[in-house]
């Protein structure tokens, strides 16, 4: 089982280790990750593998997204089943 987690808002330095510690500290394993900074505006996308969580999936998006609203960002956690549901033609 894996997710998608996507953060966007104003560029400032620890983004990327803050969001791949709090993966860590779920046992979400961070499979593959791509960001941009375009002028000063963030955007990531990460791809991680939470089928060996160590907690309910919704304390993950939870807590990601109350990390994001503290750093001043938008953080979006999104199982891959709901993702690949939204993207079918």
């Amino acid at each position: 089982m894996r997710a998608v987690i996507t953060v966007i808002g104003k560029d400032t330095v620890g983004i990327l280790a803050k969001v791949s510690t709090l993966c860590a500290e779920y046992h979400a394993n961070v499979i593959e990750v791509t960001q941009s900074v375009l002028q000063d505006m963030f955007a990531m996308i990460m791809l991680v593998d939470i089928s060996q969580l160590n907690a309910n999936f919704n304390q993950l998006v939870d807590h990601m997204t109350t990390l994001g609203e503290n750093l001043g960002l938008k953080v979006h956690v999104m199982h891959e089943d709901i993702f690949n549901s939204m993207h079918r033609i």
